[in-house]
């Protein structure tokens, strides 16, 4: 009977002490979780740039071709039409 009482109250003993609170593991991984959103705002936000950067390039492109044809057309119209 003694050995089953010991053998409890060290289970009970390993029990608790593997139920505390350790604040530094907790802290390393609030500290990875915030970097990780942090991380992927970044991104999000360097995602977007790049996307309205080349957004403005591809309507700048169509811009100068739609005024190359505007030009070719007008250069066309005028030799057709002396």
């Amino acid at each position: 009977m003694k050995k089953i009482a010991i053998v409890t109250v060290a289970v009970l003993g390993l029990s608790l002490a593997a139920c505390n609170k350790n604040d530094a593991d907790n802290n390393a991984v609030n500290e990875t979780a915030v970097e990780n959103t942090a991380s992927a705002d970044i991104n999000a936000a360097d995602n977007s740039a790049v996307n309205a950067a080349d957004a403005a390039l591809n309507a700048t492109d169509n811009a100068v071709a739609n005024a190359g044809n505007a030009i070719d057309n007008a250069v066309d119209n005028a030799t057709t039409n002396q």
